[in-house]
């Protein structure tokens, strides 16, 4: 591939972060990004899917479609085929043909029966201790070549760098969403010590002592004793905490 389409191709993925809501939608987009990328260089229609390992238990999370999906899912199920190898491995592994190659013979019959007859499995880079690799299926035997299986491995380190990112934005945003818990479930609890002080005329601490043994007393968290207090009072199911977001 020439430098300009590498050019468009990292604009895309960088296009494929910001507009996608989650690493879920990211990672469905990137397949089919992947498939198209890998089609152009062997003019022929090629399939993606891609594969997380995450604590030792791997699973299929992603596919250009639900074809790809389920190839990937029988060479997981079965235990063997490119794409475990190129796990365990970290290098690019290569099932050029399926009925000449010797290595995984219930995995080659299973794609033989759904009409594919290729596959490569490239390893993705990811921080601690995950692993991916996205599966590259092709419906003949011999087209990725030396210079397919090049430029798969390009696009696949650029698609690394972007799925990096994505997973640090999505924790990020995960952060943000704690938090915002974290102050809405504090307002409800000073709304409700405020409702205290108010009817018993004592201090702060004296009012959150009430409400924790009225926690303990009824086995209930305390912030569910504290909403049922300020919903009772407010006629709001859920009291809203104003800030921004």
């Amino acid at each position: 591939m020439v430098a300009e389409e590498w050019a468009e191709d990292f604009e895309q993925l960088v296009d494929l972060i910001g507009g996608t809501e989650d690493v879920k939608a990211f990672l469905d987009g990137l397949t089919h990004f992947a498939a198209g990328t890998v089609s152009r260089a062997t003019k022929a229609h090629i399939e993606c899917a891609v594969t997380l390992r995450r604590r030792k238990r791997t699973a299929t999370i992603g596919g250009s479609s639900e074809r790809a999906v389920v190839w990937d899912r029988i060479e997981q199920a079965l235990g063997e085929g490119p794409c475990v190898q190129a796990l365990d491995s970290g290098v690019p592994v290569l099932l050029g043909d399926v009925h000449s190659d010797p290595r995984w013979p219930r995995y080659s019959k299973a794609l033989i029966a759904e009409g594919i007859y290729s596959a490569l499995g490239v390893p993705m880079t990811l921080p601690d201790d995950s692993a991916a690799v996205l599966n590259f299926f092709a419906p003949q035997p011999g087209l990725f070549t030396e210079g397919v299986v090049g430029d798969a491995v390009l696009f696949v380190e650029m698609a690394s760098k972007a799925m990096r990112l994505a997973i640090r934005l999505a924790a990020s945003d995960q952060r943000g969403d704690d938090l915002k818990a974290a102050m809405e479930s504090r307002t409800v609890i000073d709304l409700a010590c405020g409702m205290i002080m108010a009817q018993n005329r004592c201090s702060q601490a004296e009012a959150f002592d009430v409400l924790r043994r009225a926690s303990s007393d009824r086995n209930q968290k305390l912030y569910a004793v504290a909403l049922e207090m300020v919903s009772r009072v407010s006629g709001q199911q859920q009291p809203a905490a104003h800030f921004d977001d």
